[in-house]
């Protein structure tokens, strides 16, 4: 299983990711679970997957994150 990449992301992506932070309101104190949580190296699934935070949702496809969803959005793949 790979583990979460977090450095030689692509620059659209670091965009999008930012942009969704911001428009979705993701706090300074959601952002700090989610980092503990990074800082962790967790393996997540070849495919699409989901982890849930207080706030939000973190969605990724295999080693990538991909995006961020309100709690009320629906996410797809696998929870990780």
């Amino acid at each position: 299983m790979p583990k979460i990449r977090r450095s030689r992301l692509p620059a659209t992506l670091v965009q999008h990711l930012s942009e969704r932070v911001e428009q979705r309101n993701i706090t300074e104190a959601s952002l700090q679970l989610l980092l503990l949580w990074l800082n962790t190296n967790p393996e997540v699934p070849d495919g699409a997957w989901f982890k849930r935070f207080p706030g939000f949702i973190l969605c990724g496809h295999g080693e990538l994150v991909s995006t961020f969803l309100t709690a009320g959005q629906a996410p797809f793949g696998i929870e990780v």
